[in-house]
Protein backbone atom coordinates (compact mmCIF):
# COMPACT_ATOMS: atom_id res chain seq x y z
CA UNK A 1 0.00 0.00 0.00
CA UNK A 2 1.71 3.27 -1.02
CA UNK A 3 1.26 5.88 1.71
CA UNK A 4 -0.64 8.37 -0.68
CA UNK A 5 -3.34 5.14 -0.23
CA UNK A 6 -2.85 5.04 3.33
CA UNK A 7 -3.84 8.71 3.91
CA UNK A 8 -6.37 9.34 1.14
CA UNK A 9 -9.01 8.15 3.84
CA UNK A 10 -7.98 10.32 6.27
CA UNK A 11 -7.49 13.57 3.86
CA UNK A 12 -11.35 12.75 3.15
CA UNK A 13 -12.01 13.61 6.26
CA UNK A 14 -11.53 17.47 6.15
CA UNK A 15 -14.30 17.27 3.58
CA UNK A 16 -16.96 18.33 6.51
CA UNK A 17 -17.20 22.10 7.33
CA UNK A 18 -14.69 23.15 10.34
CA UNK A 19 -12.94 19.61 10.74
CA UNK A 20 -9.23 21.22 9.99
CA UNK A 21 -9.84 23.57 12.80
CA UNK A 22 -10.79 22.05 15.83
CA UNK A 23 -9.07 19.06 14.70
CA UNK A 24 -5.52 21.22 14.75
CA UNK A 25 -6.93 23.18 18.14
CA UNK A 26 -7.54 19.67 20.22
CA UNK A 27 -3.65 18.91 18.46
CA UNK A 28 -2.27 21.34 20.86
CA UNK A 29 -4.82 21.26 23.54
CA UNK A 30 -4.26 17.60 24.57
CA UNK A 31 -0.18 18.78 24.81
CA UNK A 32 -0.84 18.48 28.75
CA UNK A 33 -1.81 14.40 28.93
CA UNK A 34 1.73 13.69 27.13
CA UNK A 35 4.10 15.95 29.24
CA UNK A 36 2.08 16.87 32.94
CA UNK A 37 2.88 13.25 34.02
CA UNK A 38 6.38 12.95 33.06
CA UNK A 39 7.04 16.64 33.59
CA UNK A 40 6.21 16.61 37.50
CA UNK A 41 8.20 13.55 37.07
CA UNK A 42 11.28 14.93 36.18
CA UNK A 43 9.95 18.02 38.35
CA UNK A 44 9.66 16.53 41.66
CA UNK A 45 12.89 13.85 41.12
CA UNK A 46 15.09 16.72 40.26
CA UNK A 47 14.31 18.68 43.13
CA UNK A 48 14.21 15.52 45.88
CA UNK A 49 15.79 13.05 44.19
CA UNK A 50 13.06 10.39 45.53
CA UNK A 51 11.55 8.66 42.56
CA UNK A 52 8.88 7.27 44.40
CA UNK A 53 7.64 10.79 45.54
CA UNK A 54 7.60 11.71 41.95
CA UNK A 55 5.47 9.05 40.89
CA UNK A 56 3.12 9.62 43.85
CA UNK A 57 2.64 13.14 43.09
CA UNK A 58 2.25 12.37 39.15
CA UNK A 59 -0.13 9.38 39.85
CA UNK A 60 -2.03 12.10 41.86
CA UNK A 61 -2.98 14.36 39.34
CA UNK A 62 -3.71 11.65 36.62
CA UNK A 63 -6.07 10.83 39.49
CA UNK A 64 -7.66 13.94 40.12
CA UNK A 65 -8.15 14.44 36.76
CA UNK A 66 -9.64 11.05 36.38
CA UNK A 67 -12.42 11.70 38.74
CA UNK A 68 -13.28 15.58 37.66
CA UNK A 69 -12.71 15.21 33.80
CA UNK A 70 -16.12 13.16 33.48
CA UNK A 71 -18.23 16.06 35.30
CA UNK A 72 -16.35 18.56 33.07
CA UNK A 73 -17.67 16.52 30.17
CA UNK A 74 -21.56 15.90 31.55
CA UNK A 75 -21.43 19.87 31.84
CA UNK A 76 -20.15 20.23 28.78
CA UNK A 77 -23.29 17.85 27.08
CA UNK A 78 -26.02 20.22 29.33
CA UNK A 79 -24.26 23.24 28.75
CA UNK A 80 -21.77 23.28 25.30
CA UNK A 81 -18.55 22.57 25.02
CA UNK A 82 -17.42 26.14 24.80
CA UNK A 83 -17.90 27.68 27.85
CA UNK A 84 -16.50 24.76 29.94
CA UNK A 85 -13.79 24.53 27.91
CA UNK A 86 -12.78 28.07 28.72
CA UNK A 87 -13.48 27.44 32.49
CA UNK A 88 -10.86 24.19 32.54
CA UNK A 89 -8.40 25.83 30.76
CA UNK A 90 -7.70 29.49 33.03
CA UNK A 91 -8.07 27.22 35.77
CA UNK A 92 -5.65 24.75 34.22
CA UNK A 93 -2.84 27.72 33.96
CA UNK A 94 -3.89 29.04 37.46
CA UNK A 95 -3.25 26.38 39.44
CA UNK A 96 -0.62 24.34 37.68
CA UNK A 97 1.58 27.55 37.71
CA UNK A 98 0.63 27.20 41.69
CA UNK A 99 1.96 23.40 41.71
CA UNK A 100 5.20 24.40 39.88
CA UNK A 101 5.43 27.19 42.66
CA UNK A 102 4.83 25.34 45.71
CA UNK A 103 7.58 22.29 44.42
CA UNK A 104 10.30 25.18 43.49
CA UNK A 105 9.73 26.72 46.56
CA UNK A 106 9.61 23.12 48.79
CA UNK A 107 7.27 23.85 50.67
CA UNK A 108 5.35 21.39 53.39
CA UNK A 109 4.87 18.48 51.25
CA UNK A 110 1.45 18.46 51.57
CA UNK A 111 0.69 21.52 49.67
CA UNK A 112 2.59 19.83 46.78
CA UNK A 113 -0.36 17.05 46.97
CA UNK A 114 -3.08 19.61 47.61
CA UNK A 115 -2.01 21.44 44.16
CA UNK A 116 -1.41 18.60 42.04
CA UNK A 117 -5.07 17.26 43.08
CA UNK A 118 -6.61 21.01 41.82
CA UNK A 119 -4.44 21.17 39.38
CA UNK A 120 -5.11 17.93 38.10
CA UNK A 121 -9.08 18.16 38.87
CA UNK A 122 -9.24 21.27 36.24
CA UNK A 123 -8.49 19.51 33.11
CA UNK A 124 -11.04 18.59 30.98
CA UNK A 125 -10.64 15.42 28.43
CA UNK A 126 -9.70 17.03 25.35
CA UNK A 127 -9.52 14.00 23.26
CA UNK A 128 -13.44 13.09 24.30
CA UNK A 129 -14.28 17.10 23.30
CA UNK A 130 -12.67 15.87 19.74
CA UNK A 131 -13.88 12.66 19.25
CA UNK A 132 -17.58 13.87 19.72
CA UNK A 133 -17.00 16.71 17.27
CA UNK A 134 -16.17 13.65 14.77
CA UNK A 135 -18.99 12.00 15.63
CA UNK A 136 -21.49 14.66 15.33
CA UNK A 137 -19.85 15.82 12.51
CA UNK A 138 -19.20 12.34 10.45
CA UNK A 139 -22.67 10.70 9.69
CA UNK A 140 -20.80 7.21 7.90
CA UNK A 141 -19.87 4.89 10.29
CA UNK A 142 -16.68 3.83 8.47
CA UNK A 143 -15.44 7.13 8.15
CA UNK A 144 -16.30 7.64 12.16
CA UNK A 145 -14.29 4.60 12.42
CA UNK A 146 -10.96 6.53 10.79
CA UNK A 147 -11.41 9.51 12.47
CA UNK A 148 -11.16 8.02 16.03
CA UNK A 149 -8.10 6.66 14.13
CA UNK A 150 -6.84 9.45 13.06
CA UNK A 151 -7.50 11.13 16.54
CA UNK A 152 -5.42 8.32 18.33
CA UNK A 153 -2.46 8.88 15.79
CA UNK A 154 -2.81 12.71 16.50
CA UNK A 155 -2.05 11.32 20.24
CA UNK A 156 0.55 9.41 19.44
CA UNK A 157 1.71 12.54 17.83
CA UNK A 158 1.74 14.09 20.84
CA UNK A 159 3.64 11.37 22.63
CA UNK A 160 6.39 11.55 19.95
CA UNK A 161 7.06 15.05 19.98
CA UNK A 162 6.29 16.25 23.57
CA UNK A 163 8.34 13.58 25.86
CA UNK A 164 11.53 14.13 24.56
CA UNK A 165 11.02 17.94 24.45
CA UNK A 166 9.82 17.66 27.93
CA UNK A 167 12.87 15.29 28.72
CA UNK A 168 15.12 18.05 26.74
CA UNK A 169 13.69 21.12 28.28
CA UNK A 170 14.39 20.08 32.21
CA UNK A 171 17.85 18.69 31.26
CA UNK A 172 19.74 20.76 29.13
CA UNK A 173 17.35 24.06 31.14
CA UNK A 174 15.64 23.32 34.38
CA UNK A 175 13.20 21.01 35.54
CA UNK A 176 10.26 23.31 35.86
CA UNK A 177 10.32 24.37 32.07
CA UNK A 178 8.95 21.16 30.62
CA UNK A 179 6.20 21.00 32.71
CA UNK A 180 5.54 24.65 31.94
CA UNK A 181 5.94 24.45 28.30
CA UNK A 182 3.46 21.74 27.96
CA UNK A 183 0.72 23.42 30.13
CA UNK A 184 1.41 26.99 28.42
CA UNK A 185 0.39 24.67 24.75
CA UNK A 186 -2.15 23.00 26.30
CA UNK A 187 -4.05 26.14 27.47
CA UNK A 188 -3.92 27.96 24.93
CA UNK A 189 -5.25 24.91 22.52
CA UNK A 190 -7.82 24.69 25.07
CA UNK A 191 -8.86 28.16 24.56
CA UNK A 192 -8.78 28.08 20.70
CA UNK A 193 -10.98 25.08 20.66
CA UNK A 194 -13.40 26.52 23.12
CA UNK A 195 -14.35 29.35 20.57
CA UNK A 196 -15.08 26.50 17.82
CA UNK A 197 -18.71 26.26 18.48
CA UNK A 198 -20.13 25.65 15.49
CA UNK A 199 -18.65 22.09 15.21
CA UNK A 200 -19.54 21.27 18.78
CA UNK A 201 -22.29 18.69 19.19
CA UNK A 202 -25.90 20.61 19.99
CA UNK A 203 -27.06 20.64 23.51
CA UNK A 204 -30.48 19.17 23.65
CA UNK A 205 -33.10 21.62 24.30
CA UNK A 206 -34.69 21.61 27.53
CA UNK A 207 -38.40 21.71 27.71
CA UNK A 208 -39.60 24.20 30.10
CA UNK A 209 -41.80 22.85 33.34
CA UNK A 210 -40.17 19.66 32.37
CA UNK A 211 -36.48 18.36 34.33
CA UNK A 212 -34.02 17.72 31.96
CA UNK A 213 -33.72 13.76 31.39
CA UNK A 214 -29.84 12.24 32.22
CA UNK A 215 -29.06 10.47 29.30
CA UNK A 216 -27.89 6.61 30.51
CA UNK A 217 -24.27 6.30 30.16
CA UNK A 218 -22.58 4.07 32.70
CA UNK A 219 -23.55 0.97 31.76
CA UNK A 220 -22.28 -2.44 32.22
CA UNK A 221 -20.69 -2.38 28.73
CA UNK A 222 -19.28 0.79 29.26
CA UNK A 223 -17.95 -0.10 32.57
CA UNK A 224 -16.27 -3.36 31.25
CA UNK A 225 -14.36 -1.25 28.64
CA UNK A 226 -13.23 1.26 31.40
CA UNK A 227 -11.71 -1.01 33.76
CA UNK A 228 -9.89 -2.62 30.60
CA UNK A 229 -8.45 0.67 30.28
CA UNK A 230 -7.89 1.18 33.49
CA UNK A 231 -5.37 -2.14 33.30
CA UNK A 232 -3.89 -0.69 30.02
CA UNK A 233 -3.65 2.87 31.73
CA UNK A 234 -0.94 1.38 34.25
CA UNK A 235 1.07 0.42 31.78
CA UNK A 236 1.45 4.03 30.48
CA UNK A 237 1.98 5.24 33.82
CA UNK A 238 4.58 2.41 34.48
CA UNK A 239 6.47 3.05 31.23
CA UNK A 240 7.06 7.20 32.28
CA UNK A 241 8.32 6.35 35.63
CA UNK A 242 10.67 3.45 34.49
CA UNK A 243 11.79 4.62 31.28
CA UNK A 244 13.34 7.52 33.18
CA UNK A 245 14.60 5.78 36.51
CA UNK A 246 15.82 3.44 33.52
CA UNK A 247 17.92 5.82 31.33
CA UNK A 248 19.10 7.62 34.56
CA UNK A 249 20.37 4.31 35.29
CA UNK A 250 22.20 4.27 32.29
CA UNK A 251 24.15 7.69 32.70
CA UNK A 252 21.91 9.35 29.27
CA UNK A 253 18.61 10.50 30.90
CA UNK A 254 17.79 12.74 27.97
CA UNK A 255 17.17 8.83 26.07
CA UNK A 256 14.15 8.81 28.10
CA UNK A 257 12.43 10.78 25.66
CA UNK A 258 13.81 8.75 22.96
CA UNK A 259 12.51 5.77 24.34
CA UNK A 260 8.72 7.29 25.01
CA UNK A 261 8.31 8.41 21.34
CA UNK A 262 9.54 5.03 20.50
CA UNK A 263 6.68 3.51 22.16
CA UNK A 264 4.33 5.83 20.88
CA UNK A 265 5.94 5.85 17.73
CA UNK A 266 4.32 2.26 17.13
CA UNK A 267 1.04 3.19 17.79
CA UNK A 268 1.22 6.18 15.35
CA UNK A 269 2.27 3.83 12.52
CA UNK A 270 -0.05 0.66 13.86
CA UNK A 271 -2.91 3.49 14.48
CA UNK A 272 -2.47 4.80 10.73
CA UNK A 273 -2.83 1.42 9.52
CA UNK A 274 -5.51 0.11 11.75
CA UNK A 275 -7.89 2.78 10.55
CA UNK A 276 -8.25 2.72 7.01
CA UNK A 277 -8.27 -1.57 7.79
CA UNK A 278 -11.37 -3.54 6.63
CA UNK A 279 -11.31 -5.45 9.25
CA UNK A 280 -13.41 -8.95 10.42
CA UNK A 281 -15.86 -9.47 12.68
CA UNK A 282 -17.52 -6.92 15.03
CA UNK A 283 -16.57 -4.04 17.09
CA UNK A 284 -16.73 -5.81 20.02
CA UNK A 285 -14.91 -9.00 18.35
CA UNK A 286 -11.78 -6.64 17.07
CA UNK A 287 -12.08 -4.87 20.72
CA UNK A 288 -11.35 -8.24 22.36
CA UNK A 289 -8.42 -9.54 19.96
CA UNK A 290 -6.84 -5.88 20.00
CA UNK A 291 -6.88 -6.13 24.11
CA UNK A 292 -5.23 -9.60 23.63
CA UNK A 293 -2.72 -8.70 21.26
CA UNK A 294 -1.41 -5.97 23.52
CA UNK A 295 -1.10 -8.13 26.56
CA UNK A 296 1.08 -10.44 24.37
CA UNK A 297 3.13 -7.18 23.11
CA UNK A 298 3.72 -6.32 26.68
CA UNK A 299 5.34 -9.32 27.65
CA UNK A 300 8.82 -8.59 25.51
CA UNK A 301 9.33 -5.78 27.65
CA UNK A 302 11.39 -8.31 30.25
CA UNK A 303 13.77 -8.42 27.65
CA UNK A 304 15.02 -5.25 28.20
CA UNK A 305 18.92 -5.18 29.21
CA UNK A 306 19.89 -1.33 27.22
CA UNK A 307 18.95 1.49 25.75
CA UNK A 308 19.09 -0.08 21.96
CA UNK A 309 17.00 -2.65 23.16
CA UNK A 310 14.60 -0.60 25.43
CA UNK A 311 14.53 1.39 21.89
CA UNK A 312 13.61 -1.28 19.60
CA UNK A 313 11.15 -3.25 21.97
CA UNK A 314 9.24 -0.30 22.65
CA UNK A 315 8.66 0.38 19.11
CA UNK A 316 7.50 -3.33 18.86
CA UNK A 317 4.96 -3.13 21.74
CA UNK A 318 3.58 -0.01 20.52
CA UNK A 319 2.32 -1.10 17.74
CA UNK A 320 -0.54 -2.76 19.90
CA UNK A 321 -1.52 0.22 21.65
CA UNK A 322 -3.87 2.35 19.01
CA UNK A 323 -5.84 -0.43 17.66
CA UNK A 324 -6.84 -1.43 21.20
CA UNK A 325 -7.66 2.02 22.05
CA UNK A 326 -9.57 2.94 18.98
CA UNK A 327 -11.37 -0.47 19.52
CA UNK A 328 -12.36 0.53 22.26
CA UNK A 329 -13.45 4.09 21.55
CA UNK A 330 -15.39 2.60 18.72
CA UNK A 331 -17.42 0.27 20.74
CA UNK A 332 -18.48 2.97 23.02
CA UNK A 333 -19.32 5.26 19.92
CA UNK A 334 -21.49 2.36 18.89
CA UNK A 335 -23.46 1.85 22.16
CA UNK A 336 -24.05 5.70 24.50
CA UNK A 337 -26.96 7.72 23.51
CA UNK A 338 -25.78 10.62 21.23
CA UNK A 339 -26.72 13.21 24.15
CA UNK A 340 -24.42 11.76 26.63
CA UNK A 341 -21.35 11.30 24.41
CA UNK A 342 -18.65 13.13 25.66
CA UNK A 343 -19.17 11.74 29.25
CA UNK A 344 -19.48 8.04 27.70
CA UNK A 345 -15.74 8.41 25.48
CA UNK A 346 -14.63 10.18 29.01
CA UNK A 347 -15.25 7.74 31.09
CA UNK A 348 -12.87 5.36 29.28
CA UNK A 349 -10.41 7.76 29.30
CA UNK A 350 -11.16 7.90 33.32
CA UNK A 351 -10.24 4.28 33.02
CA UNK A 352 -6.99 4.77 31.36
CA UNK A 353 -5.89 7.81 33.96
CA UNK A 354 -6.73 6.13 37.13
CA UNK A 355 -4.50 3.59 35.67
CA UNK A 356 -1.97 5.85 34.85
CA UNK A 357 -2.09 6.59 38.33
CA UNK A 358 -1.85 3.07 39.93
CA UNK A 359 1.06 2.64 37.18
CA UNK A 360 3.09 5.67 38.26
CA UNK A 361 3.07 4.71 41.93
CA UNK A 362 3.92 1.35 41.66
CA UNK A 363 6.45 2.01 39.19
CA UNK A 364 8.04 4.46 41.37
CA UNK A 365 7.93 2.03 44.08
CA UNK A 366 9.70 -0.58 42.22
CA UNK A 367 12.58 1.49 40.55
CA UNK A 368 13.84 2.47 44.15
CA UNK A 369 13.30 -1.10 45.57
CA UNK A 370 14.09 -3.37 43.15
CA UNK A 371 16.58 -1.10 40.21
CA UNK A 372 14.63 0.16 36.46
CA UNK A 373 16.03 -3.23 34.89
CA UNK A 374 13.55 -5.33 36.95
CA UNK A 375 10.72 -2.51 37.16
CA UNK A 376 9.57 -3.54 33.82
CA UNK A 377 7.70 -6.06 35.18
CA UNK A 378 5.53 -3.58 36.03
CA UNK A 379 3.93 -2.50 32.79
CA UNK A 380 4.19 -6.09 31.31
CA UNK A 381 2.04 -7.61 33.81
CA UNK A 382 -0.40 -4.81 33.83
CA UNK A 383 -0.52 -5.43 30.29
CA UNK A 384 -1.42 -8.96 30.86
CA UNK A 385 -3.98 -7.72 33.30
CA UNK A 386 -5.40 -6.02 30.79
CA UNK A 387 -5.56 -8.75 27.98
CA UNK A 388 -7.87 -10.96 30.85
CA UNK A 389 -10.22 -7.90 31.45
CA UNK A 390 -10.79 -7.28 28.15
CA UNK A 391 -12.15 -10.44 27.69
CA UNK A 392 -14.42 -10.04 30.69
CA UNK A 393 -15.44 -7.32 29.05
CA UNK A 394 -16.54 -8.83 25.69
CA UNK A 395 -18.18 -11.70 27.54
CA UNK A 396 -20.59 -8.57 29.02
CA UNK A 397 -20.61 -6.93 25.87
CA UNK A 398 -21.98 -9.99 24.29
CA UNK A 399 -24.67 -10.22 26.92
CA UNK A 400 -25.24 -6.52 27.20
CA UNK A 401 -28.63 -4.93 25.27
CA UNK A 402 -27.66 -1.55 23.41
CA UNK A 403 -29.49 1.06 25.08
CA UNK A 404 -31.48 3.36 23.74
CA UNK A 405 -30.45 6.34 21.81
CA UNK A 406 -26.87 4.32 20.84
CA UNK A 407 -26.51 4.33 16.90
CA UNK A 408 -27.30 0.47 16.95
CA UNK A 409 -26.13 -0.04 13.19
CA UNK A 410 -22.90 0.05 14.64
CA UNK A 411 -23.03 -2.01 17.92
CA UNK A 412 -23.53 -5.50 16.81
CA UNK A 413 -21.90 -7.65 19.31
Amino acid sequence: MSPRTLLTPYADLFGAPGTRAFSLAGLFARVPMATVGLGSVLLVEGETGSYALAGAVSGTLALSFAVASPQWARAMDRVGQGRVLRATALLYLVLGVAFVTVVLADAPRWTWFVLAVLAGASGANVGSVVRSRWAHALPDPTQRQTAFAFESVADEVVFVVAPPLVTFLAALIAPPVGFLTGLLVGVVGGLVLSRLDATAPPVAPRVEGQPRVRARVLTPGLIGIAVTYLAIGTVFGAMDVVVVGFADAEGRPAAAGIALSAYAGGSLVAGLVYGIAKLPGTLVTRFLVCAVLFALAAQSLHLVGSLHALVAIAFLAGLSIAPVLVAGMSVVEARVPRAGLTEGLTWTSTGLTVGVTAGSALAGTAVDAWGAEAAFAVPALGAAAAGVLGIVAWLVLRRSPVPAGAPAEQAAA
